[in-house]
């Protein structure tokens, strides 16, 4: 049965179908999504929660510990990780890649919900959640900046309108607000004025509570007519609050304004954003997890210019960094890449067969099958990404490979005599099922990576199927459209004349004398496959090992670490100093960032953008070692970069690219064993950026009270806290009710009196017993003499007052001071004061207390290595049982994928045998084709080594190519050898040799089209050129070395075997 013979016989209908694929093929190329990768995030929410003003281990215990004991009920969890710092709480749980998102986020608020009761009663509003991976980089950075607008202003227009209008757009999954607050009226304290006057910061805020209220009021009708009741109840502006009477006493009345300022500022002063060297406030855009990047990307940009014309004119948005600029070079690069790979191989055909009508065939069966892939991609709901546009890359060389075989074949029957037409249908006939043999055991290599789970099945799954998708459409073509075109395209000057049964060239007569000597010498090369398959096991040990190649996105993300107690004054001029040098670096385009939001005092954003690649002159690592170099001299903190990449794995923010997580039951234990363990990673010189989350470090002004004299003097611990609280914890004690937000009036002392823990001994805290009075001339009633006593001590170390302020010399309270009759003691009277160590945040893997530390790798370290060491390091510290230490996130999957590598190459071997052995109905001449093999492992192993490249996960997928690429040769030997002695009755010797020498042409001829079609792929230069270099490398260097080395071991293991066959077959007869 000849399949090829109707589309011969039709060639108008043959043309049709071809034009018709075509077609289809465009369209579908124009609607297909674009996307950087195939869909890998994983389903991740992020729960944030707020207590304001409690200590980071109040926050852990209080509100992230109830919630993990619900969260940790949920189906499909992974991981969840938790940060609590001061006043707030991030938890972060990634779920299964095949957890529904929607799903998970239901049963997370079903959580919440359950766990409000076991929440504290104070809590900032419910825990919210977003569905997104705070470890993600950021799709989109937008700067908000103005010459005249104020920091507030700019905040609100931000977080106000922009924020709530970015988050509606299609794909977005977070906006995060950074560099400023909300504004808000501060009224600052004079401690000496309040103390003088006899007031307690409690009576103070009530007063204010009291007097800006926004409560129903209700209703009247009169005459038919009703009436809704207003009042001026609501207080607006600064101007509106310093009249407030705080306490009233015949005549002598004392005013807000009588006790410190009020002014227009913002709730928190310790937030601050720049944008390239200018104050600024920063949009920071995250994508949903399974979202588009550029369609969400395109989303916001059309929606930028109708939201800036909702805000202040002053107010300008600059995009500061947008992912996806490199995203489209990246993959404008690879159609090109893709383009030449076309060509190249087309001029293969050209160079071997010199005749320009047979060249048109290949030239245009390799578009029309590409073509059809696209069609099938978009059937699938696949996207134009760099993997699956890389698949189709390499497939050029699949492609053309059976075309060269059929129009190879055709071409040789019309050397021999046949005409067009004829030559058509014997050479179809006669190779129609190697064709087939070659693509579908090529297919079956991509089984095992079709059937993988975790984040490596899924990105390669797309991968797999397109180029599985081109390789059949390839086949299908080959045996309908290139057949039809032969016969009519193909013409033979010299039919009749010849009778040779392959070309007398120089390689052709080199080639038949030395396969001669080869097969004489079975025992060498027995040795020499012997010998190849032992160096494939060493190799593969000796090779460097990695997960995904570094890429050169274009953008640096960074955090900068300051010492644990620095202020935030101090904190702020670092931040200035270390973006100034780093703008000055000659090929950084833009830097933004900002300290303060979710994140600690001594921590600050970073985001910096590089100039494009052809005017920078240093890739992305090595400008990190530039700024790390000019860094250097500023003491007390440290900027930790990183490039951002395109596949994010984990949900914990860390100052580098790998984590190491150790878990324990009690924190003590990490405080213990975690330095350790850092000081061994600083002992191997593959290392550095090595840091730790676990801030524990900084300093507390501890206020140790004596119970028993706050007891008799009728104070209680919750009036110690709301006069601490209240004096300085910027405390939000009044709402302003807008039409578009809320604002909030901020009351606490003055900054000036926030810079000595001794501000502490002149807070005034209101006793439960009344004081004793005696009438002075003044009306006035004397303080008890504790209160007296602890005053003029108190006094004594009382900050400078405000400017226009009384001075005071002791500040003691008056009879007016009393509130319900009560005594205001101050806190000295009955507490002393140290300073103490402190955390500024605590981690949570599971429910248990983590500390993860983080490095990067130095310039051509391997992760490999990298974990290898970091085991052994651990390992001679003998840490208790108590205490598990294992890597995470990038570093554990890699950990994972190496371990299944092994599986993985045995199952391709396994699946392409299995094919084979059915389309052979033969167990020995499978062995024949898979003995090919290791030859491609050594040369793409040592092509890796030569390169100094990574056994990436990339590279191993062009490894498991090569098992589909490689055996390609020793089935065109074998079917030809096969027929020959089935319908000539040869001797296996001579039917092989016969294969090798008519095979040698077509042989030669795919070989080179697939080592041309990878070439772009190595010297590529472009965005996410450091992501394809190694399949190219990888494919290029195990053809290379199997071509030479199959071409004489496959006839000899073919003989071998055969032998051996038909030994056991005379045994079996005999028996």
């Amino acid at each position: 049965m000849n399949l090829s013979e109707p589309f011969i016989r039709r060639p108008i209908a043959t043309t049709l179908i071809a034009i018709g694929i075509a077609l289809f093929g465009v369209l579908a190329f124009k609607l297909l999504p674009v996307a950087p990768l195939p869909e890998v995030d994983f389903p991740t929410i992020n729960v944030q929660a707020t207590l304001p003003g409690a200590d980071p281990t109040t926050v852990a215990t209080s509100v992230a510990t109830p919630l993990e004991r619900q969260f940790g009920q949920i189906s499909g969890i992974t991981q969840m990780t938790s940060v609590s710092s001061l006043g707030a709480t991030r938890i972060t749980m990634q779920f299964d890649l095949n957890r529904n998102i929607d799903g998970a986020a239901r049963d997370v608020q079903a959580a919440i919900n359950a766990a409000r009761t076991n929440l504290p009663a104070n809590l900032d509003g419910n825990p919210t959640y977003r569905k997104v991976n705070p470890a993600d980089a950021p799709i989109l950075i937008i700067s908000l900046t103005s010459d005249s607008a104020t920091r507030g202003q700019l905040y609100d227009a931000a977080s106000t309108v922009l924020q709530q209008k970015l988050l509606q757009t299609p794909g977005v999954g977070d906006v995060t607000v950074g560099g400023g607050a909300l504004p808000a009226v501060r009224i600052e304290l004079n401690p000496d004025r309040v103390s003088h006057y006899g007031i307690s910061l409690e009576q103070i805020r009530t007063a204010i509570s009291n007097s800006n209220v926004d409560l129903p009021k209700g209703s009247v009708t009169a005459s038919g007519n009703g009436y809704e009741i207003g009042a001026n109840d609501m207080l607006y502006a600064p101007a509106d609050y310093r009249p407030l009477i705080v306490r009233r006493n015949g005549n002598d009345v004392v005013h807000i304004s009588d006790l410190g300022y009020v002014r227009q500022d913002v709730e928190n002063l310790e937030n601050y954003g720049l944008s390239n060297g200018k104050p600024a406030v920063l949009l920071v855009v995250f994508k949903e997890p399974g979202a588009n990047v550029i369609d969400t990307v395109d989303n916001v940009k059309a929606a930028l210019p109708f939201l800036e014309a909702s805000i202040l004119p002053t107010i300008k948005l600059n995009i500061l960094m947008d992912r996806t600029t490199t995203i489209r070079a990246s993959l404008l690069d690879v159609e090109i890449t893709l383009a030449i790979s076309v060509l190249l191989v087309t001029l293969v055909t050209f160079a071997f067969f010199r005749n320009w009508r047979t060249t048109l065939v290949p030239a245009i069966v390799v578009p029309l099958s590409l073509l059809g892939t696209f069609g099938i991609m978009y059937f699938l709901g696949f996207s134009l990404n760099n993997l699956s546009l890389m698949a189709l890359t390499i497939s050029t060389g699949f492609v053309v490979d059976d075309a060269i075989v059929v129009v190879e074949n055709i071409m040789r029957h019309m050397e021999r005599g046949e005409g067009p037409v004829q030559a058509a249908l014997s050479g179809a006939r006669e190779v129609g099922f190697t064709v087939l043999t070659i693509s579908v055991s090529l297919v079956a290599v991509f089984i095992p990576l079709l059937l993988m789970g975790g984040i490596v099945g899924r990105l390669f799954r797309e991968f797999s199927v397109s180029l599985s998708a081109a390789i059949l459409m390839s086949m299908l073509i080959s045996l309908t459209v290139t057949p039809m075109l032969s016969s009519i395209a193909l013409r033979s000057s010299n039919a009749g004349h010849h009778e040779e049964e392959y070309p007398d060239s120089r390689f052709h007569r080199f080639y038949a004398r030395t396969l001669g000597w080869v097969i004489r010498r079975p025992l060498l090369m027995g040795c020499v496959t012997l010998l190849v398959l032992v160096l494939n096991v060493v190799l593969y040990i000796v090779v460097p090992k990695g997960f995904f190649p570094q890429e050169d996105t274009g953008r640096l993300v960074g955090q900068i670490q300051a010492s644990q107690s620095i202020s935030y004054h101090a904190m702020q001029q670092k931040f200035l100093k270390i973006n100034q040098i780093v703008l000055k670096n000659p090929n950084v385009a833009s830097v933004g960032g900002f300290i303060g939001g979710s994140n600690a005092v001594n921590s600050a954003q970073m985001f910096i953008t590089l100039k494009p690649l052809g005017v920078r002159k240093a890739n992305a690592d090595q400008v990190i070692a530039q700024i790390r170099r000019t860094l250097g001299d500023i003491p007390g903190a440290r900027l930790y970069l990183q490039s951002a990449q395109d596949i994010t794995v984990g949900g914990r923010q860390s100052g580098a690219q790998y984590q190491f997580t150790m878990t324990a039951d009690d924190q003590t234990d990490l405080d213990k064993w975690v330095p350790q363990v850092v000081a061994q990673m600083h002992k191997l010189p593959i290392l550095q950026d090595i840091n730790t989350d676990q801030q524990d470090n900084s300093m507390q002004a501890a206020v140790n009270v004596n119970r028993d004299t706050a007891a008799r003097m009728g104070v209680n611990f919750d009036s110690i806290d709301q006069g601490l609280y209240d004096a300085f914890g910027q405390r939000q004690v009044s709402t302003i009710y807008r039409a578009a937000n809320q604002y909030h009036v901020v009351m606490e002392l003055a900054p000036e009196y926030w810079t000595d823990p001794s501000a502490l001994k002149g807070i005034y805290i209101p006793s439960g017993a009344p004081s004793s009075t005696a009438s002075g001339a003044n009306g006035s009633a004397s303080p008890t003499a504790a209160t007296v006593a602890s005053a003029a001590s108190a006094a004594s170390v009382a900050p400078p007052s405000l400017t226009g302020a009384p001075a005071t010399t002791t500040a003691t309270p008056s009879t007016a001071a009393l509130t319900n009759g009560n005594a205001l003691v101050p806190l000295s009277s009955m507490a002393n004061f140290s300073i103490q160590r402190t955390a500024i945040s605590i981690n949570h893997q599971g429910t248990f207390p983590a500390v993860t530390a983080s490095f990067n790798l130095r310039p051509d370290a391997s992760i490999g290595e990298a974990t290898q060491q970091v085991d052994e390091s651990v390992a001679q510290l003998r840490m208790p049982g108590s205490i598990i230490g294992q890597f995470a996130g990038t570093a554990q999957v890699f950990q994972q994928s190496v371990a299944s590598e092994p599986l993985l190459i045995v199952a391709a071997l396994l699946s392409v045998y299995i094919v084979l052995g059915i389309l052979y109905e033969n167990l020995m001449h499978p062995l024949t084709i898979l003995s090919t093999l290791p030859s491609a492992g050594v040369g793409a192993l040592v092509a890796l080594l030569v390169t100094n490249t990574q056994l990436s996960i990339i590279a191993l997928v062009g490894v498991i190519l090569l098992i589909g690429i490689v055996k390609k040769n020793a089935i065109m030997m074998i079917d030809f050898a096969i027929t020959e002695e089935r319908e000539r009755d040869l001797e296996p010797e001579e039917a092989i040799t016969r294969a090798c020498m008519i095979r040698f042409r077509p042989i030669m001829m795919t070989t080179m089209a697939a080592i041309l079609g990878a070439m772009p792929l190595v010297f590529g230069s472009g965005y996410g050129s450091e992501f394809r270099k190694p399949l190219g490398i990888s494919i290029i260097g195990g053809l290379l070395f199997s071509q030479v080395l199959t071409l004489y071991t496959t006839p000899v293991i073919y003989l071998w075997l055969d032998r051996a066959y038909r030994r056991l077959r005379r045994r079996r007869k005999e028996a």
